[in-house]
């Protein structure tokens, strides 16, 4: 019998460690193979390439599902014989209209370990797969859950050894320490499993030095990675001792439960840039965390953060749509969490996942949410469907200029004088009303940024930290975006005096009105005349070479 594991993921670096695990544990068995494919690849192709095995069994999630039952279809229209298994945390739960569609023959909910290799077993025999959801003529059956997997069985696992080692360098590889969160926030599947199960710290060791030794971003999939202090401490000091140059390791992170410990050993010991911590705060708002089964301490959460953010790179979350987060609450959440400038803020929309407590208990706020995947609030009693639509502007804004790194000085030194939220709902709705989902360019996005400051009226200062910006996203010499650069004698002055190498380098000169190394460094905006020198290879981001005092310069 041939059989594959594969999957769409969203995207060409990811890769999925479900398939890795499956196809380790049963890799002795003649006919398996495993292939991981792209949602936006050729769906035609990759029906091809599926049709010609017996079993097909996909990996299923929110972001793959509706491309991966499309890419079913024009499978079974090219064989009809072959079978389709479906697994996965979409379809683990709530799954008898999936398996009511004529071309799904067999759902595997929850854990696959156990069933996934009963089913190979017992291709024939579907009544003797523990989790297997399957069909009888056209009546739907399931049979009892498979027992919880013992996770010391992986004991001898290394789930990317059939991974060429070429081809992971570019990808981002996933790795699990453990199984379970002790947490019961009700938007979130890991709630339903608080039972942690830890792996064999042997089994963990080995992987990551093959991860490390080929791979570049590692992602812990740890529901909270912190849970366990010794634990931590030992991953954390292990990858010390064996992290390559180009090596970077991500984390869930609960911050207020953070051990002191911790927090000493990064700051005293682990150098900058090596670790990425996701911190998901969901709401400032206490009530509203309390309201969805989650103790969150914000004032505790805040401290943390600031005591490890200039040595670990942050990736903080908010959720909106959370009971009792209304708009004016979540536009002083988005306030207060923007003030720690993240380098990554991701503001989600809450969704009503299958399985979870949040979408059993809809009703009980008026929750109307979206029947399609990913299943997202469309309005509550606390948000309509306007606010919602509001909020939507805000958050493509922070993703296009800030989470993409486009305007950071700028957005800093706002956020310092005026309100962020109202600045990225008119920008966010600047942008949205000028391209309507059409494409744009990078000139584009900037002006965009010049005319909201321009309506905004925006001081000099503004003008400049954007120009700024718009520069530092250019590896070849722009021209000036909203004003000119200095007089051309006083631009072949400066090239004679500082001795600047014309032949090899483009040069931008631009008068400024603050210290631009006091505030890169120190976050401070002290106002005076300057000149700036930037340095453009045309291979990477410019330099500033010179910083002089304007007057100074003038009187020489």
């Amino acid at each position: 019998m041939k059989v594959l594991l594969t999957t769409l993921n969203a995207k060409y670096i990811h890769t999925n460690l479900a398939i890795r695990i499956l196809y380790e544990m049963n890799a002795h068995r003649e006919g398996l193979a495993w292939k991981e494919f792209v949602i936006k690849e050729d769906k035609e192709k990759m029906a091809e390439f599926c049709s010609g095995f017996d079993v097909v069994a996909f990996s299923c999630y929110i972001w793959n599902i509706t491309p991966t039952l499309e890419t079913i279809r024009l499978i079974k229209a090219k064989n009809p014989n072959t079978k389709i298994l479906l697994g996965g945390p979409e379809v683990s739960y709530d799954y008898e209209q999936i398996m009511r569609l004529p071309e799904i023959d067999f759902i595997i909910a929850g854990e696959g370990e156990i069933a996934f290799s009963s089913f190979l077993d017992h291709p024939h025999q579907p009544e003797l797969v523990p989790g297997l959801v399957w069909k009888e003529n056209s009546e739907i059956k399931s049979n009892p859950p498979a027992p919880n997997f013992d996770v010391k069985r992986f004991a001898d696992a290394m789930p990317y050894r059939f991974d060429e080692p070429e081809s992971l360098r570019n990808k981002v590889l996933y790795i699990e320490t453990s199984r379970g969160c002790p947490y019961k926030c009700e938007f979130c599947l890991a709630s339903l499993d608080n039972k942690v199960r830890y792996l064999p710290m042997d089994t963990i060791k080995r992987t990551l030095l093959h991860m490390m030794e080929h791979g570049k971003v590692i992602k812990f999939l740890d529901r909270t990675f912190n849970i366990k202090k010794d634990f931590t401490l030992e991953i954390f000091q292990f990858i010390l001792e064996h992290h390559r140059p180009w090596n970077v390791f991500q984390f869930e992170i609960t911050a207020d439960i953070l051990h002191p410990e911790i927090i000493a050993f990064v700051n005293e010991r682990v150098p900058e840039g090596l670790f990425r911590f996701e911190i998901g705060i969901q709401s400032v708002k206490k009530e509203s965390n309390l309201a969805v089964s989650r103790k969150q301490d914000f004032a505790k959460t805040k401290s943390i953060i600031e005591q490890v953010r200039n040595k670990v790179e942050l990736h903080l979350d908010l959720i909106v749509g959370l009971p009792h987060d209304r708009f004016e609450d979540i536009r002083h959440g988005i306030e207060e969490v923007f003030r720690l400038h993240p380098p990554e803020f991701q503001l989600g929309f809450l969704k009503f996942l299958k399985g979870t407590p949040m979408r059993e208990k809809h009703p009980e706020f008026h929750y109307v949410f979206d029947e399609q995947p990913p299943y997202q609030i469309i309005r509550s009693d606390f948000l309509s469907e306007e606010e919602l639509q509001k909020i939507t502007r805000v958050e493509e804004a922070l993703e296009i200029y800030w989470n993409a790194g486009r305007a950071i000085h700028t957005l800093k030194y706002l956020s310092a004088n005026q309100s962020i939220f109202d600045f990225f709902l008119r920008l966010g709705t600047r942008f949205h009303n000028t391209f309507q989902g059409k494409q744009y360019t990078l000139q584009d996005i900037y002006n965009v940024l010049a005319d909201q400051l321009r309506a905004d009226d925006a001081g000099k200062v503004l003008w400049q930290l954007c120009e700024m910006d718009f520069h530092l996203q250019h590896k070849v010499r722009p021209k000036p975006l909203l004003h000119d650069e200095i007089d051309k004698s006083i631009r072949n002055a400066l090239v004679h005096e500082l001795k600047l190498d014309h032949h090899r380098f483009r040069f931008s000169i631009l008068n400024i009105g603050f210290d631009w190394q006091i505030w890169t460094k120190e976050g401070q905006m002290h106002f005076g005349d300057f000149i700036l020198v930037m340095q453009f290879s045309g291979k990477a981001i410019p330099e500033v070479m010179h910083q002089l005092p304007a007057l100074q310069f003038q009187k020489n």
